[in-house]
């Protein structure tokens, strides 16, 4: 795959949709295909082919890298910002998610920092609310060097059930305060554009689930509480 262009010309954005991948390793512990590699002139990525997905009985064959598009998007316009770019496109094993590699603070204890207060945390718990994340683990935290939060790994979201999965329970309960509300708010200030972004990458009640349960968190005002009828924490949690 080429593109077309100077890579020295082009746009973060547009290299990684276009630009040559070359894959370097893959990582080992991720339970679906998961591919480190490089994009001249944009740096390092993540790519996930759609073929390397493991089948899963709760989600569609072939559907977590859309859904992993679809939680960036949701991060972009609710002014979030806490998912890393990511696209879905060709790569040298056929179409799938390619994201922006964080480098990590290798001195942060990523454990300790995720059971704290940070305000960070906070929205990173409100984020994995709305788009109803069944997989957050402490791995899945991504601090940088400059210290500001991200979060990967979000194939098993936006499912229209319930199942929510979390190491982020410390604010169960707790009110939002103002600047939480407002990004809840911000949900059905753009719903016309989420619903055409994510037209693409979710069923359409799936789409529908994502609206009511911003709907349930904004009438409540509080962080969500564990569910007592299916596990909350994820396993293993790291």
């Amino acid at each position: 795959m080429g593109i077309e262009g100077d890579p020295e010309e082009m746009s973060d954005w547009e290299l990684l949709q276009s630009g040559e991948i070359e894959v370097t390793h893959r990582l080992v512990d991720a339970s679906n295909a998961t591919l480190f590699g490089r994009i001249e002139g944009f740096g390092d990525v993540i790519y996930k082919p759609i073929a390397g997905e493991r089948p899963l009985w709760d989600f569609p064959d072939g559907t977590l890298a859309d859904r992993e598009v679809a939680a960036y998007k949701v991060s972009e316009i609710l002014g979030l910002n806490v998912v890393p770019m990511t696209v879905l496109r060709e790569g040298p094993f056929g179409p799938g998610m390619v994201q922006r590699w964080v480098s990590i603070d290798p001195d942060a204890d990523i454990i300790a920092f995720g059971q704290g207060g940070d305000a960070q945390l906070r929205l990173m718990t409100l984020f994995d609310a709305v788009i109803n994340n069944t997989d957050r683990k402490f791995g899945h935290l991504l601090l940088d060097l400059h210290g500001r939060l991200f979060g990967c790994d979000h194939g098993v979201t936006f499912h229209v059930e319930d199942k929510l999965r979390t190491v982020l329970w410390q604010f169960a309960g707790d009110p939002m305060n103002e600047n939480e509300m407002r990004t809840l708010t911000r949900t059905f200030e753009n719903e016309d554009q989420i619903r055409s972004d994510l037209s693409s990458h979710l069923h359409e009640d799936e789409i529908e689930a994502f609206f009511e349960r911003s709907r349930r968190l904004a009438e409540s005002g509080l962080f969500p509480t564990p569910h007592d009828e299916w596990p909350s924490v994820p396993w293993p949690p790291v």
